[in-house]
């Protein structure tokens, strides 16, 4: 996302936790105690890490399905790790859909609506890739500005709702 207004100021932990709750509500996601024992920020944020740095690695083999799927992966795993880091825990992808347009929505009721759109374009730019590491359509173009755009989205994501990787 390209911008030359100064960056936003991150939301507070409460609002952000509230918004987390409404997507996970939304997606009738249940907390499951002995599966989320394990789920950790740490954990999603070394995750995030290991799939960006996998992405591009594949890129340079040229193993587009791989690489598109590393790139979904840093997504998901970035709003895996803001739920966890207000207390809560995914377990679906719908969910994790929910969760980003929650954030999305907040973003717009605080009077940015352009950026909101972007946040949910962006998203969809990561299901698009996550889609072709099953049908490996398309190019390497498409895929390493996809994966920018997801590790733009990464950023933004800690930035205004959690802590930076």
């Amino acid at each position: 996302m390209t911008t030359t207004a100064a960056p936003a100021a991150a939301f507070p932990a409460a609002v952000v936790a509230a918004a987390v709750a409404r997507g996970l509500a939304n997606a009738n996601d249940r907390p499951s105690p002995a599966a989320d024992a394990y789920r950790t920020p740490q954990k999603y944020a070394a995750l995030v890490r290991a799939f960006r740095d996998s992405a591009w690695e594949h890129l340079e083999k040229k193993d587009l399905p791989q690489a598109s799927n590393k790139a979904w992966g840093l997504v998901a795993e970035t709003v895996k790790d803001i739920s966890a880091q207000h207390g809560a825990f995914i377990h679906t992808h719908r969910a994790i859909m929910l969760v980003i347009t929650e954030l999305a929505r907040l973003v717009d009721n605080h009077g940015d609506p352009a950026t909101a759109r972007w946040i949910t374009a962006t998203f969809q730019t990561a299901l698009n890739l996550h889609t072709n590491f099953y049908e490996n359509e398309l190019s390497d173009y498409i895929v390493i500005g996809g994966l920018i755009q997801c590790e733009e989205l990464s950023a933004f994501l800690y930035r205004r709702f959690g802590a930076a990787v």
